[in-house]
């Protein structure tokens, strides 16, 4: 079976100048954009030892003190590609030139808030800003849309993402001490993802949960995502299976009226060294007992789902696409999603105690 799930890339040049120099930056960023071919002309962080190891380790050019001083030295079409802690995104958009290119790391901003603070700055300067939620881009998510829109599986009506792992937080200093960290900074994937098969839900409810024995703002989380009264729509989330690899899986599932499809996602397993994906189908067949197959995807989620989203604001920013699918405009929505999953979670649910009263 001819599957496609490989991103589209532009037709034109567009030299990329990295704002910040994390580890995501090492270890998915750059390595997305050589494999693509993209220019990475120039890079600048706070710490300028760690973006002048980055531009030796990646033969990145130019390396620059400052937001202000990148811009100035920004070759014609540049594309921005901002890799730095959500609180600072407004302070350094607001320096980039207007109608310019941007990619902006997930999540849209701490809270909603923030985020529709975001969006009407992008709006005011238009900019073309798109945010990096490139799990709709992985391979086996890719090739399981394209399976879809072509109907093998028929009506799709219940779609799953299950998690359970050990998460090592520690490699994420800045992250794992945030106090909204198990949706908005991890199960955000799964809700943006579930949005780009099935739009936006009507209602959600969610509950998000401590470790007993962890300091972690949350660790575990299950989300509802309400469309009606045949799709089902969940994401389970338990980062504290601290109990070996025996029982740990992460994987998401799509089920049809004539088939599924189930992605194994090796990323996760063993964080960061990971374990290959298994990308599997099952398709319904008259007189036939139901036979799962499995396809050899080339990729992961890293580095290669990061080729996806630079390609698509590349390819929109140039005009060879009409689709900028992570926009700002669109991405709004998910984080709508992530407040209310929060407000869900906050107010709980019927009370049982309710019922017995009468």
């Amino acid at each position: 079976m001819d599957i496609i799930y490989q991103p589209q890339l532009p037709e034109t040049n567009q030299p990329i100048i990295i704002i910040g120099a994390g580890g995501i930056v090492a270890d998915a960023h750059l390595p997305a954009y050589r494999k693509a071919g993209f220019t990475v002309h120039g890079i600048v962080n706070r710490t300028r030892a760690k973006a002048e190891k980055l531009a030796e380790d990646f033969q990145i050019p130019h390396v620059y003190d400052s937001v202000a001083e990148a811009v100035a030295n920004a070759p014609e079409n540049t594309v921005y590609d901002l890799t730095i802690m959500p609180e600072q995104y407004l302070e350094v958009l607001a320096q980039l030139p207007d109608g310019v290119a941007v990619l902006i790391q997930k999540p849209m901003g701490d809270n909603f808030d923030q985020a529709k603070e975001i969006l009407e700055l992008c709006r005011k300067k238009k900019l073309i800003a798109a945010i990096n939620f490139q799990l709709r881009f992985a391979p086996f998510v890719s090739a399981a849309r394209y399976m879809i829109e072509q109907g093998m599986i028929g009506e799709l009506y219940d779609m799953e993402v299950r998690v359970t792992i050990k998460t090592p937080w520690e490699i994420f200093p800045h992250v794992m001490v945030h106090p909204r960290l198990e949706i908005l900074y991890h199960s955000i994937h799964y809700v943006d993802m579930l949005r780009s098969f099935l739009g936006d839900p009507e209602t959600v409810m969610a509950k998000t949960l401590k470790h007993p024995a962890k300091a972690l703002s949350s660790s575990r989380s299950t989300i509802l995502m309400d469309y009606g009264d045949t799709m089902h729509a969940v994401i389970n989330t338990n980062h504290d299976h601290d109990f070996g690899p025996h029982n740990q899986e992460c994987f998401i599932k799509w089920e049809g009226t004539k088939g599924a499809i189930k992605a194994n996602v090796g990323l996760l397993m063993d964080y960061p060294h990971g374990i290959p994906d298994v990308f599997e189908y099952c398709l319904i067949e008259a007189g036939k007992a139901p036979e799962w197959k499995q396809v050899e995807l080339e990729g992961s989620w890293f580095p290669e789902a990061f080729i996806g989203t630079m390609a698509s604001l590349m390819r929109y920013k140039e005009g060879s696409s009409d689709i900028l699918h992570t926009s700002v405009e669109d991405v709004i929505n998910t984080m709508a999603v992530v407040e209310s999953a929060y407000l869900s979670s906050d107010k709980g649910g019927v009370k049982v105690s309710e019922q017995l009263k009468n």
